[in-house]
């Protein structure tokens, strides 16, 4: 089966051709460009290079969320305008879940995480069991130092994962790996077919009346 990836949940630009388990072409990118100028083209790349006709495309997956509302709506558009016209099945995987899946292998929890400003973030806690990267704590938005105590309870190790660790080094407290999604990751984490009319992006978004109820408790 043809399978085409695509991630544009953040700045990162990420989109992978497979037949089956084998990576025909890639393109990832992580250059401050608006990925509604980027995508489409990456996409006619990854075709071309990987001499697939389109018309022979089976799969179409996609990062769902949560990440850039921006990103999310042009990532979940394409991908579902080209399942339709394609008449191929659409998935959905966690953007954080394809972020861990960037990190192979380890015995350590795996914390991917999405700078949402004001000291929070987008994360989820994953962790391998019998080689497979399976889901510890649900993704969701958490302020630092929330997450933080969340982790310290779980009395386990944890390895931070994602380009925006560079700016938030400061306040997370363990190894921080600074790696780009890469879509050809998210092949092996899709589950169930997606109905395209009604499949949406994921933002995690809380109301403004939440993020001031934080707020005021991390103050009290």
């Amino acid at each position: 089966m043809n399978y085409l990836l695509i991630d544009t949940s953040n700045q990162p630009l990420s989109v992978a051709l497979m037949q089956d388990d084998k990576v025909l072409s890639e393109l990832n990118s992580n250059e401050k460009v608006n990925h509604s100028v980027q995508l489409m083209p990456a996409i006619e790349q990854v075709i071309a290079e990987s001499k697939v006709l389109k018309e022979n495309m089976d799969v179409i997956v996609v990062a769902q969320g949560p990440g850039s509302y921006t990103g999310l709506r042009i990532g979940v558009t394409v991908a579902k305008t080209l399942a339709y016209a394609l008449n191929a099945e659409l998935y959905g995987v966690s953007s954080l879940k394809a972020l861990a899946a960037t990190i192979k292998e380890d015995t350590r929890l795996i914390v991917p995480v999405f700078d949402a400003r004001r000291e929070a973030v987008y994360t989820g806690v994953y962790q391998y069991e019998e080689n497979q990267l399976v889901q510890v704590e649900q993704d969701q938005y958490l302020p630092i130092e929330e997450l933080l105590d969340l982790l310290h309870k779980t009395g386990q190790s944890y390895v931070f994962v994602g380009t925006d660790t560079e700016n938030l080094e400061k306040l997370l407290d363990s190894t921080c790996v600074a790696n780009v999604p890469l879509a050809k990751n998210m092949k092996p984490l899709i589950e169930t077919a997606e109905n395209i009319h009604q499949f949406t992006p994921n933002y995690i978004k809380i109301s403004e009346a939440e993020r001031n109820w934080l707020n005021q408790q991390n103050k009290s």
